[in-house]
């Protein structure tokens, strides 16, 4: 899905200026690229927001500027809320990229209903594909994961077209064992208590 963010053009740069912007409801953007002059933009808050909520990769550009581009950074405040600055690379949607795109795990795991707990080592993989094919997702299956399996990338779903970036060996899910529980395990270890590490030294240092 490509949105449309419609620009304008920012007459003025600094930390006085982005101020008064973010708190006119404006987002300020950086759009470079393809050998030509970088544009100082802004773009409401509000496109921003849908934006992120559709998770997208490419944007049209209206307004001050008519051009595709692609989301290449985006700067936070300290709280992981609001976005504070876009960066936007120009590019042809037939041309090649290397962006990151989230993982999708569907299915129920036998490693669950066996009594273990399903741990994820990545959340997103890096794919190189045209421009305008970018998909929102790669899906995974994880249905025939069980106790000490792992899925890696390459059993993820890569559409046609669409080339796997890291590296194929990448674990990216596993099913991990429980931990005691055991008879055995309650008559060695103390009722099945985890031992907690230092409290030995602690105690004998207080003594």
């Amino acid at each position: 899905m490509t949105d449309v963010l419609h620009v304008e053009l920012r007459e003025q740069t600094g930390t006085a200026a982005t101020r008064r912007l973010r708190n006119s409801g404006r987002t300020p953007v950086v759009l470079y690229g393809h050998n030509e002059p970088n544009k100082h933009l802004s773009v409401s808050q509000r496109e921003i927001s849908a934006l992120l909520r559709h998770h997208g990769k490419t944007v049209q550009l209206r307004g001050a500027v008519a051009d595709h581009a692609l989301v290449s950074d985006m700067q936070w405040d300290p709280l992981g809320i609001e976005v504070l600055h876009l960066d936007l690379i120009r590019v042809n949607l037939k041309e090649s990229v290397e962006v990151t795109v989230p993982i999708r795990l569907h299915g129920e795991p036998v490693g669950v209903h066996q009594g273990g707990m399903l741990l994820e080592n990545a959340h997103e993989v890096v794919i190189r594909c045209a421009a305008n094919v970018i998909p929102d997702n790669i899906g995974l299956a994880i249905e025939s994961l069980e106790l000490g399996a792992s899925k890696h990338a390459s059993d993820l779903e890569i559409p046609e077209g669409i080339e796997l970036v890291t590296p194929p060996e990448t674990v990216l899910c596993h099913i991990e064992e429980p931990r005691g529980g055991g008879d055995d395990d309650e008559t060695a270890g103390g009722a099945g208590e985890p031992e907690v590490v230092g409290k030995k030294d602690s105690a004998e240092g207080a003594s």
